[in-house]
């Protein structure tokens, strides 16, 4: 799923901002991309489903973080500093943040984050009961309805340009928020919090389901999320293309379309829910689970953080070799094709080289985790 949404990502960003060649494109890209947007939060409530609250001690379970997680990191980081843009100032830039060229390894600062309060969080979460376990998932909903509200309140916010051109949005200030405080009413409950309470409520008071019970609550909470974000994103690039194609502009342009697409709105909340049900409903055993599914599963970590440079390169041949738009050689099918074909591409690859990788003694949990 992470692989698709990266795979859409050269249909409508291009060179330092945004860029959709036709209207085509733009479907094209709204729908794949939002049928997979779920895929972070996924990770997040899969990992408090697992972990949540903790099996063992505090110490314990952040050495094993620091070796699963952190270690791979380092070593990928590094990888992608020598890989991509100068060295040198790309090493630098590692001292505070990673580099913008490698930008999904944001991911990993986020789940850190989420792992050094599970610890303060779990002699909680071990007696918390149900009621209360919703209404703190109540209001974390509730925060995910905060960008639509500054959006219908604030109108569409300037953007101010930081380092290398990221755009950081002039936020609507709400319910104790102003310029000299961030730290609002919901601060402490939005972000990806919510995932991990939800994550946790599922574990616990979740029981089994019947698909009749799966598909008649899953189903609509997904239909409804999946219909807020495609909608929502081409009614956006319409707006600024006016009918005229490609239409393109700055890298806050992007933004703007992807306000539904952030991760913690509701939107992409409710495709969570959707999807997470759906899941729990899969099992699997035998010779394919234990021979497939199993290994590559163990080395998925590392898969998310080597796929990037595998994608690179299969997009880019696949565009050289299809062409791009209606022009190229499959007409309204050209998109679509390769980004399923990037996707699937960028993922038997990586599954190869990180499942052969993570068999070699003592180095291979290093750089796969």
């Amino acid at each position: 799923m992470v692989m698709t949404v990266h795979s859409t990502e050269p249909f409508y960003l291009g060179g330092d901002g945004a860029r959709i060649l036709t209207a085509n494109d733009a479907k094209w890209v709204s729908f794949f991309d939002t049928f997979v947007r779920a895929c972070v939060p996924l990770f997040v409530v899969a990992s408090s489903y697992l972990q949540f609250p903790l099996h063992y001690s505090t110490g314990e379970f952040l050495r094993r973080r620091v070796v699963r997680v952190v270690i791979p990191f380092i070593v990928w980081s590094l990888v992608y500093a020598f890989y991509w843009g100068e060295p040198v100032e790309n090493l630098s830039n590692l001292l505070l943040n990673f580099n913008y060229a490698a930008g999904h390894l944001w991911f990993v600062y986020m789940l850190a984050g989420l792992y050094l309060i599970m610890p303060l969080l779990s002699p909680w979460a071990e007696r918390v009961g149900k009621r209360e376990l919703q209404f703190y998932l109540v209001l974390c909903f509730i925060t995910s309805l905060l960008p639509f509200v500054r959006a219908w309140f604030g109108g569409n916010p300037p953007f101010i340009y930081g380092p290398l051109g990221i755009p950081n949005p002039a936020h609507y200030p709400l319910w104790g928020e102003a310029s000299w405080n961030a730290y609002g009413l919901f601060y402490y409950l939005s972000g990806f919090l919510g995932y991990m309470l939800l994550g946790l409520y599922i574990r616990r008071f979740v029981g089994e389901w019947s698909w009749k019970r799966t598909l008649a609550v899953g189903l609509p909470a997904w239909l409804v999320g999946f219909a807020i974000c495609f909608i929502s994103f081409i009614v956006a690039v319409e707006t600024d293309a006016q009918g005229v194609y490609p239409v393109e502009g700055p890298m806050g342009m992007a933004a703007v379309w992807e306000t539904t697409w952030i991760n913690d709105t509701a939107s992409v909340a409710l495709m969570t829910i959707g999807w997470i049900l759906l899941f729990r409903k899969c099992t699997c055993s035998g010779r394919f689970y234990q021979r497939i599914l199993l290994p590559v599963s163990k080395a998925s970590y590392g898969m998310y953080l080597c796929h990037m440079i595998v994608l690179a390169l299969v997009s880019t041949w696949l565009r050289s070799t299809l062409g791009t738009g209606l022009e190229g050689a499959l007409g309204v099918w050209t998109t679509p094709l390769q980004i399923i074909c990037t996707a699937f591409g960028t993922f038997i690859i990586t599954a190869i080289f990180s499942t052969l990788m993570q068999r070699i003694p003592l180095v291979g949990k290093w750089i796969i985790g």
